[in-house]
């Protein structure tokens, strides 16, 4: 390769360096961040006012380079479609579920894996038969659906 078509190949590398968060629609955000940080456990990252008396607010498991921004309704309705937009990883899944389960999370009853079905990630009406690797969905209280799978750290 000459050195002008690796200049060229260079200035077509993005200059994003990382995901930086996901935007979850929610309703009361007070409400939404004890969920996030009361009943999952992440940390409350963020936490600041801008444009005219709007509330920013970000939250994020401990040690996790991504964020969940809980985006009010002043950025526009809140939808719900049971669409799921975020999975949440987990080295340990049959743990990650009882506790979600004993700490009042919405969570599906029983974990999908091979031979195990569970619904879809964009609709209820579809059904995927064998997901893998293992995982099931929780619901925060606006009725957002999260994935969260085991991770191949553990598999």
């Amino acid at each position: 390769m000459s050195a002008s078509s690796q200049d060229v190949t260079r200035s077509n590398l993005s200059q994003i360096t990382e995901i930086g968060t996901v935007f979850v629609p929610v309703v009361d955000r007070e409400h939404s961040l004890d969920f996030f940080v009361e009943q999952l456990g992440f940390e409350k990252r963020v936490d600041y006012e801008y444009g005219g008396g709007r509330r920013w607010i970000e939250v994020a498991p401990a040690g996790a380079s991504n964020t969940i921004s809980l985006v009010p309704t002043t950025e526009g309705p809140v939808r719900r479609d049971d669409r799921t937009y975020c999975a949440f990883a987990t080295t340990d899944i049959e743990r990650e579920h009882r506790r979600l389960h004993s700490a009042g999370v919405s969570v599906d009853p029983h974990i999908a894996r091979a031979g195990t079905p569970r619904s879809g990630l964009l609709a209820l009406t579809v059904v995927v038969p064998d997901p893998v690797p293992a995982q099931f969905f929780i619901r925060d209280p606006d009725g957002n659906r999260f994935l969260v799978f085991q991770s191949s750290l553990r598999e």
